[in-house]
């Protein structure tokens, strides 16, 4: 989006963020008021503006805050986290980790898994296959819709074992 949001808005990030630092504004509708109302930006673009005016986005925070906040209150899950994490980085040197508010993203040209502390004692591991069934510890995507085809139910370090892996890998390989 911010590629084009001279072309689409008429100004750059730097300059919508000059424009609103002199308003009064504390809340992000606010914000979307002012971009929607008064300057006639489309609600993409203006969430996107508001989010980067007060730094409110993932990408805007530092990744390794977002991941602890992420293991609040669910301190016996870090360590499957962090098994994956290791796990996946080491399949290429081109995987991307991209952490969010609630999830952590990997990708390499696609986004191929998505770890997210789903309750205080199990993580869901999202993963997007191109065609491939369900069948045992590979569920439907379930809560995660689109974003991955298949899911599989973490709640132990045990259970990042070689079938996971593979799965991973696989996952992986499609995405490259």
């Amino acid at each position: 989006m911010e590629q084009n949001l001279k072309e689409k808005t008429g100004r750059t990030l730097d300059e919508w963020k000059a424009l609103l630092a002199g308003k009064p504004f504390v809340k992000h509708g606010d914000f979307m008021s002012f971009l929607k109302g008064e300057c006639g930006i489309s609600h993409g673009y203006a969430n996107f503006i508001a989010h980067k005016a007060r730094e409110s986005d993932a990408a805007s925070q530092n990744p390794g805050d977002l991941i602890e906040e992420q293991y609040q209150g669910k301190a016996a899950l870090k360590p499957i986290f962090d098994k994956l994490k290791e796990a996946i980085l080491q399949l290429s040197p081109d995987v991307e980790m991209v952490p969010k508010k609630t999830s952590v993203s990997f990708r390499r040209k696609r986004q191929f898994a998505l770890v997210k502390p789903a309750t205080k004692s199990r993580i869901d591991l999202g993963l997007k296959f191109n065609d491939r069934p369900t069948a045992g510890r590979l569920k439907p995507s379930g809560p995660f819709g689109k974003m991955c085809t298949h899911r599989v139910q973490l709640s132990d370090v045990c259970q990042v074992d070689d079938e996971i892996l593979d799965l991973l890998r696989a996952a992986a390989d499609e995405a490259a």
